[in-house]
């Protein structure tokens, strides 16, 4: 398979055979389409993608959006579906699951992509969403983003983030106490 960089629509992704990598996806509603234009346009050019990132990511932490993920059997099931293969088709490190987006960081175990993990994930969730909620539609965000990581300064880091957002975001007075999270396990 190798190393490679691929778009499924505006985002670039990479794929490495196991190569770790940090992942985020979000619900549909959790940040409308033109927000994501304004704070784009207030940021500037991609060339400031960090700081693009870190406005998605505050909008995010606020709860906006319907906030499936905060109904236990929502989050439950979700919580299942993460560790369903993990060993067998990815290794997780860490992940937390948050009430309009999840953070996840894994290392894909060959000859399994990363698009493929995500989209396992999301196509069995998003089915079995829509019929808890006697719903039809769509549930999560067409994109993901992901980041490989360089090193394990920044592994640690990441790890770090993912188990304390539910910390910062006022969710958990203590990261072992948002249920919905590896560190909580």
């Amino acid at each position: 398979m190798g190393s490679y960089w691929h778009s499924r629509g505006y985002i670039p992704h990479f794929e490495g055979e196991e190569i770790i990598q940090s992942v985020t996806f979000r619900l549909a509603d959790s940040v409308p389409a033109d927000v994501v234009q304004r704070f784009a346009w207030e940021i500037g050019t991609r060339e400031c993608e960090a700081a693009y990132r870190r406005r998605i990511e505050e909008f995010l932490d606020v709860g906006h959006g319907e906030c499936w993920l905060r109904r236990a059997p929502i989050a439950r099931l979700v919580h299942d579906s993460l560790l369903c293969y993990n060993g067998a088709r990815y290794r997780l490190y860490a992940w937390v699951i948050m009430p309009n987006h999840i953070h996840v960081l894994l290392e894909p175990i060959s000859p399994q992509a990363l698009a493929t993990i995500v989209q396992g994930w999301k196509s069995y969730t998003a089915r079995q969403i829509n019929a808890l909620l006697g719903r039809r539609g769509t549930v999560w965000q067409r994109e993901y983003w992901d980041r490989f990581m360089r090193n394990e300064e920044h592994f640690l880091n990441t790890v770090e983030y993912i188990h304390s957002n539910p910390v910062k975001t006022g969710l958990a007075e203590r990261a072992e106490d948002w249920p919905w999270s590896s560190c909580a396990r």
